[in-house]
């Protein structure tokens, strides 16, 4: 019975063996950093990310500013941590809304089946047909560059596949026997799909978004780099790489710092998501 009770939950043995791979501990470590430099980026930057200083415009990197300053003046370092909790923040309520959304749908339509799964499907694969950053780049064009038009911007390319992920286990666990004995105890629908069906996938949502995650971050970057993100003066990494480019030749950190940023959170975001699908999927691990 010890033996029993001492073992760890199957959350924690996948959690465990994502981290036993090096290059998943590699990536969580890349999104961490970025992470707190985000939550702590008041107490951490030297400069106002916003205050100009025309005197120190085009400054290279230095010891008053670490990584140098913009046509403006202003500190790039401080604009990069600020930036990155537009990343961050677009990119997670983004991925949220869909797992919620798409999810909800998946679950539904598998569960339902016959001319109502087909419709729905038939749906997303409508919007699957339209490349994530096209798609964005209409909704936002429609409703305006603001920071929660963004989020449904980018929400809405990913609905989806979250739905297509949430539809196929679905459809197989409602033949299970759990399932008929939850029939046959008079159980509502809605019990069996969000109480015994969705604990089942949630694991499969979670991996899914940690994916998506880098992609919604590659989104909201070229979304401010064409001029769809947030408004200036409001930092984001898309928004300094536009701005880096019309100075390339004077000043190339202006475009190189916050590319290597975007690039760094996007490997690191993979990186984790690889870990976390190779850590649940039973066929990756030859179980």
């Amino acid at each position: 019975m010890s033996a029993t009770l001492s073992q760890p939950s199957p959350l924690r043995r996948a959690a465990q063996r994502a981290l036993a791979n090096p290059t998943t501990t590699f990536g969580a470590v890349i999104v961490l950093l970025i992470v707190l430099g985000a939550v702590f980026a008041p107490f951490i930057t030297p400069h106002d990310p916003t205050e100009q200083d025309i005197i120190s415009r085009l400054q290279p990197p230095s010891v008053d500013y670490w990584l140098g300053t913009d046509q403006f003046g202003r500190d790039i370092f401080s604009r990069l941590l600020y930036g990155a909790r537009i990343s961050l923040v677009v990119s997670l309520g983004a991925i949220a809304v869909s797992i919620v959304i798409g999810g909800v749908i998946g679950m539904i339509s598998g569960y339902v089946g016959g001319k109502f799964d087909l419709i729905v499907m038939q749906a997303m694969d409508v919007l699957l047909s339209f490349p994530s950053l096209i798609l964005g780049l209409i909704v936002v064009a429609l409703l305006g560059p603001e920071l929660v038009n963004l989020v449904i911007a980018i929400a809405l390319t990913a609905i989806a596949p979250f739905a297509r992920i949430a539809r196929a286990p679905t459809m197989a666990l409602k033949e299970r026997a759990f399932v008929e004995a939850g029939h046959a105890l008079g159980y509502s629908h809605a019990r069996i799909i969000f109480l015994h069906i969705l604990p089942n996938i949630l694991s499969e949502l979670m991996v899914m978004g940690s994916l998506w995650m880098a992609t919604a971050v590659r989104v909201e970057a070229s979304l401010s780099f064409i001029g769809l993100g947030v408004k200036p003066p409001t930092p984001t990494w898309g928004g300094m790489t536009r701005d880096g480019f019309e100075n390339i030749l004077d000043a190339p950190w202006l475009a190189i710092f916050p590319g290597v940023a975007i690039l760094l959170l996007v490997l690191g975001l993979n990186m984790v998501g690889d870990g976390l699908r190779d850590a649940t999927d039973p066929k990756l691990r030859n179980e």
